[in-house]
């Protein structure tokens, strides 16, 4: 089937792509020097102008952006732009609470939705498909960012948003949906609910693009034979970088192609921070070449990966890099939830009963289902018995404030190690097998 317009860049050579990149770069930076105080005195401190980036290897001399800088100036960090050109904010959550606000003017909507539109054009979504949104609208960019970029592309959206299973199941039989978005696990849960239904032979899902979370080969495959053979595509993104669709993966399933006309992606050492080599992986930064509202420069995303080096057998002509291996700071997804052991410290900080010491286990039930399992202390000198009920009272507020319900455990005080170093909160035992 015949799509109305085509998405993918009109690059013929690798040569044209980086004079587009360098033109995107040297605006990127004269319009953050010129229009935020914040990117200026960093600019300012580390000694380079606008007028200094000459070619793509000035790239390195400009310093980094990292998530501090984005809370530091919350509510409307980096704002580069008036308020009056500002349409939309999106909102992710932070260290402590506060969450990274992102603003956007309509050129930065209007590009986001255009190249996540590639990323459907690209999984072979054509005006004919039949779209199911199962991911999580309001303040985050998942929701909105399948929605436009579906509509934009021409193909029926069906915004049925995250959970209920029945809503999702009747659509998927009344209105023989074609395509899935959502998270690994709820594709997982969609394809066990359908299959224990007994509605395989009924319902039409023929893709699943999902993100948000690491996914094993494993999980993928049960998911495809699940579905009666869907095809899986891993879709990629993050608020700071407009949002999901930044890159997807290709229809040959052996990496991600990502819109390098949109943004600039460097593989970095995440101790010396330097270069590392292709095939090797390092920490994925990512510098905008075109946002308006708030460009992002030298990014520390904290995801790791490494770049694929060479053209893929799809044919396409945009650079490539591994799926998402896991992360170089404290931050995990759980059920397309940014969540850091801080925010959680907090919550469990304002129970009075509660010892200071806890854990996060992050593993997958018998059916591979994601299930956060939290460990914690009570104070010294609390009978634990009497202490139980407190355990729901905390999963209430972790739901509230986080909207993931885990499972919460409560144990004597002294019960869990003590370091001298760091303790470890997080154990993610989720991907027991290669996610690559």
């Amino acid at each position: 089937m015949r799509i109305s317009e085509n998405f993918m860049p009109a690059f013929k050579s690798q040569e044209e792509l980086r004079v587009h990149q360098l033109k995107g770069l040297q605006w990127t930076v004269q319009h953050a020097y010129h229009g935020s105080p914040e990117y200026r005195k960093k600019f300012d401190a580390a000694g380079v102008k606008p007028e200094d980036i000459q070619s793509l290897d000035d790239l390195r001399r400009l310093p980094f952006t990292t998530a501090e800088d984005l809370r530091a100036g919350y509510p409307f960090p980096l704002r580069c732009v008036p308020y009056e050109k500002i349409v939309r904010i999106h909102s992710s959550s932070g260290t402590t609470g506060k969450r990274k606000n992102l603003c956007y003017t309509q050129k930065d909507v209007d590009d986001w939705a255009r190249f996540f539109a590639r990323c459907y054009q690209m999984a072979g979504v054509t005006e004919s498909d039949r779209v199911q949104i199962a991911v999580g609208y309001g303040v985050w960019t998942a929701g909105v960012g399948f929605q436009a970029a579906c509509e934009k592309l021409g193909a029926m959206a069906l915004p049925a948003g995250p959970g209920n299973v029945d809503l999702q199941c009747q659509f998927m039989l009344d209105l023989q949906s074609t395509v899935l978005c959502c998270t690994a696990s709820m594709g997982l849960l969609m394809a066990e609910e359908i299959n224990r239904r007994g509605l395989s032979d009924r319902v039409n899902i023929r893709k699943v693009i999902y993100g948000s979370e690491r996914s094993s080969r494993s999980m993928r495959e049960k998911i495809s034979s699940l579905l009666g053979g869907a095809e899986l595509f891993d879709i990629t993104g993050l608020t700071e970088l407009y949002g999901p669709g930044t890159g997807i993966e290709c229809p040959d399933h052996d990496c991600i192609h990502y819109w390098s006309d949109y943004y600039l992606l460097e593989i970095l050492d995440p101790e010396t921070l330097e270069p590392v080599a292709d095939g090797e992986w390092g920490e994925m930064v990512v510098t905008t070449l075109a946002k308006e509202a708030v460009p992002m420069i030298r990014y520390r995303t904290h995801d790791i990966t490494r770049i694929l080096p060479g053209p893929c057998s799809c044919g396409s002509i945009m650079p490539r890099h591994s799926r998402i291996m896991g992360r170089t700071d404290d931050m995990f997804i759980f059920r397309a939830v940014n969540i850091y052991p801080s925010h959680i410290d907090t919550i469990i900080s304002g129970i009075s009963e509660l010892g200071s010491e806890y854990q996060i286990h992050l593993e997958r039930d018998a059916s591979e289902r994601g299930v956060m399992r939290i460990v914690t202390e009570i104070r010294e000198g609390a009978d634990l018995e009497a202490c139980q009920p407190l355990a729901g009272e905390l999963a209430k507020k972790i739901k509230r404030e986080l909207m993931v319900t885990p499972q919460v455990e409560l144990v004597a005080y002294g019960t869990l190690p003590r370091s001298e170093r760091k303790s470890q909160r997080v154990f993610d035992e989720r991907i027991q097998d290669p996610i690559i």
